[in-house]
């Protein structure tokens, strides 16, 4: 397992990247738009995970930027921490075994969500491409919110 990143939801992208990356030292590696969602997705790395050419491998925070805003409230702006796994199937039914919610069944192969004891919410998400979608996940409805 590898700690890929954390997600936080931001009101204004410009005002969060002048904090980010002007004040606080991160560095831009990644930016996404998704026309269809409304919203852009941009990582950050931190400087030295950039400057040793570690950036496409470090953990990186992810700023998520709604195209229609909203006032984020009750910890809505932090969004879930991010983990690449080798087999997301193998680990999904490990955790489901010991009485894990999977809140997102990886239906796809490729992305779950479950929750922390303290509703943290975490994505699992399979190293590589996605693995053939299979049962009991393809039909398994999500649970509760992620």
């Amino acid at each position: 397992m590898r700690y890929l990143h954390t997600m936080v939801r931001v009101k204004d992208l410009d005002a969060s990247l002048d904090f980010y990356c002007g004040k606080f030292g991160l560095k831009e590696v990644r930016r996404m738009d998704n026309e269809a969602g409304r919203y852009t997705l941009v990582f950050l790395a931190a400087s030295e995970d950039v400057e040793a050419g570690k950036a496409a491998s470090a953990p990186l925070l992810e700023l998520t930027y709604n195209w229609d805003t909203e006032d984020y409230t009750g910890g809505r702006n932090f969004g879930h921490l991010a983990y690449e796994v080798d087999d997301i199937y193998a680990l999904c039914a490990s955790l489901q075994e010991k009485g894990v919610v999977i809140n997102r069944p990886p239906r796809d192969g490729r992305m779950a969500f479950v929750r922390s004891p303290d509703g943290i919410s975490i994505e699992i998400l399979q190293k590589g491409g996605a693995l053939a979608p299979s049962e009991p996940w393809l039909s398994m409805p999500n649970t509760g919110a992620w």
